[in-house]
């Protein structure tokens, strides 16, 4: 039982020891850490580990040879991974197959499995570390600490990698050193809002109450998010910490983490960091012998968007329908149960223990001015390295898609990227080298929001982009407010007319008109910022939507009303498969042989066409285009 600082400070050197022991080779150990991050386990992560587990016993190396879980590498297109320690060997897109021969070649002979090394596309160089590949070496990990590094099931590897300093030290603090430290960090909800984290502690700590409360932010919701997910699966033990300080920043005993109930992965090893931490004594009573209280525990949500608002969440721990509040009262000073509450999400909390271990200054060392530390994104779309990255606030657009990402696949020219998910908007190439952050974000039409970052090429379509997002929008909306409710509904109308070739030039001021409307009248963000991916795709793409609408069609030919399919007879050779794959028998032969060919060439009847694209996906010859 940890049941004083003197008792942590000698429990954490033991286990920094040991854990510095098993990476440095002490002794002559060997150890083997696969990623444990949701990706990877479903491209069968957990099996390569049991199979890894079981060579190691039939070869006689579990004297000497460890095999361990962690959490999210961030390399997610490049997953599976396991990594070897002490060389720190990385291997990626690790099979099942693979494990005989790593076991086989690199822990009984010594010899790295070269097939399976990063190689750079640069330079066509393999790259052994981790550390040496270019997606890593302009992150920089505070809130991603120990994420890849940690098992996140074992709270003394936590205690090893530096968990629960912070937390020392800020028992050593008063509340409101704690609330200036964060300030003086100038650390700012990772959230979306940007709002800064220190002034809602105190707002809620100078609140009289006999009851306060600390929530954390799950309900991750933006399409292709997955960043505060990532963190709980990688280090649970740092947002739980995270919470602790905040409680007792704001004179909170309880913490609440309301996470979707779709992070089974997450909400499994939150689970697991909760009960160890109680049976070490660092939640319950009078932790650490310094008279504070706190316990953490878990709701699960259920995948409703708008909780994602912090007053429509808190409804739902109540047990209400997950619908947004009227504010003010703002949650500091009304909101769990009536009491003062702060609401901060994963990424947030995750940035806490950073901040009162290594201290404010060095926290605000890195990134602009008014944005200080670093962000996480998930960077998804069409870009070669798909994952998961932390980096310093004011990095730019080009280094993030090109430095980092790797550029577009294919050598496509990139159209734009979208931040902030469906609240955010379109940031074309004329910002590549724009600062991230998030004051220079909103001003340039988007926003940083919780850090999705979705990259589009030359093959996407803006229009459609718009509607993609609004039928998100039209899905996940409460209902409580008309101007959210009905505004939304009519944007979505009039932008599959467009996309259907039914539209107007009239539309267009309409939809400018709505999208100003339901932004000033809107009772939550999710209404509020409904608007904003049509807006930035109207002011830097409007030339498509006028192609849709006058010359009725789809430029970069995804929108499927608009699209004609055509068979080139000079090419066609009459083979019929893609007659075969039509499943609305719309192609027939003709009467018309090319020269030096033998069968008569296929078309397609127009009128039949339900535009699927089989018979273009089947062509081998490439004699089937659309316009």
């Amino acid at each position: 039982m940890i049941n004083s600082k003197e008792t942590l400070t000698n429990y954490s050197n033991d286990c920094t020891k040991a854990f510095d022991a098993k990476i440095s080779g002490e002794n002559g150990m060997r150890a083997v850490v696969l990623c444990g991050g949701t990706g990877c386990l479903s491209s069968d992560s957990a099996a390569i580990r049991e199979k890894f587990q079981k060579m190691v016993e039939e070869k006689g190396l579990s004297d000497r040879v460890t095999v361990n879980q962690v959490g999210c590498f961030g390399f997610c297109s490049q997953g599976p991974f396991v990594k070897i320690y002490p060389e720190d060997t990385l291997y990626r897109l690790v099979t099942l197959d693979d494990v005989e021969e790593i076991v086989e070649s690199d822990l009984v002979e010594g010899k790295v499995v070269d097939r399976l090394l990063y190689v750079d596309p640069s330079t066509n160089m393999k790259v052994i570390k981790q550390d040496e590949i270019n997606f890593y070496k302009k992150q920089r990990r505070v809130a991603l600490h120990g994420c890849g590094v940690i098992n996140p099931e074992n709270i003394d590897e936590a205690l090893g990698f530096g968990g629960f300093k912070g937390l020392e030290n800020a028992l050593d603090m008063t509340p409101q050193e704690v609330v200036d430290e964060v300030l003086e960090a100038g650390l700012r909800g990772r959230g979306g809002g940007g709002f800064p984290s220190g002034r809602k502690w105190q707002f809620a700590l100078n609140q009289d109450s006999d009851e306060k409360f600390v929530v954390c932010n799950g309900d991750e919701g933006d399409p292709g998010a997955f960043m505060d997910r990532s963190i709980l699966e990688g280090n649970p033990f740092a947002v739980i910490e995270g919470m602790m300080i905040a409680g007792y920043a704001i004179g909170a005993s309880d913490g609440y983490f309301y996470v979707r109930a779709e992070y089974p992965v997450a909400v499994g090893r939150l689970k697991k960091a909760i009960a160890q931490m109680e049976e070490k004594g660092l939640l319950g009573d009078n932790i650490l012998g310094s008279g504070f209280n706190f316990r953490a525990h878990i709701r699960l949500g259920a995948g409703a968007f708008v909780c994602g608002e912090e007053t429509a969440l808190l409804n739902s721990i109540e047990g209400k329908r997950g619908m947004p509040r009227p504010r003010p009262p703002f949650p500091a000073v009304s909101g769990l149960w009536g009491k003062p509450t702060i609401v901060n999400n994963v990424e947030t909390l995750a940035c806490v223990p950073y901040i009162l271990r290594e201290g404010a200054k060095d926290f605000a060392s890195v990134g602009t001015e008014k944005s200080k530390g670093t962000k996480v994104f998930a960077l998804g779309g069409k870009i070669n390295n798909v994952g998961l990255v932390e980096i310093p606030m004011g990095t730019t657009l080009r280094e993030l898609i090109y430095d980092i990402g790797g550029g577009i696949p294919g050598d496509k020219e990139f159209k734009a990227i979208q931040t902030g998910g469906p609240s955010g908007g379109c940031l074309t190439k004329e910002f590549l080298d724009e600062p991230i952050d998030f004051d220079n974000l909103v001003a340039k039409g988007s926003m940083m929001g919780s850090g999705g970052a979705i990259v589009m090429d030359e093959d996407n379509c803006m229009v459609d982009v718009a509607k993609f997002y609004m039928e998100f929008i039209c899905d996940e909306s409460c209902g409580k407010c008309s101007p959210c409710r009905i505004g939304t509904k009519r944007m979505l109308e009039i932008l599959t007319r467009i996309t259907e070739g039914n539209g107007t030039m009239e539309d267009l001021d309409e939809l400018e008109e709505l999208s100003k409307t339901v932004k000033a009248n809107s009772l939550c963000a999710l209404g509020q910022t409904s608007a904003n991916p049509i807006n930035s795709t109207l002011t830097h793409f409007r030339d498509e939507y006028i192609s849709h609408i006058k010359d009725k069609k789809c430029p970069a030919g995804v929108c499927k009303n608009l699209l004609h399919y055509t068979i080139i007879k000079e090419k066609c050779v009459g083979c019929g498969m893609c007659s075969k794959v039509c499943p609305a028998d719309a192609i027939s032969k003709t009467n018309y042989i090319a020269p030096g060919r033998k069968n008569p060439a296929m078309a397609i009847d127009p009128d039949k066409c339900v535009k699927c694209g089989s018979c273009m996906d089947t062509c081998r010859l490439n004699a089937i285009e659309k316009k």
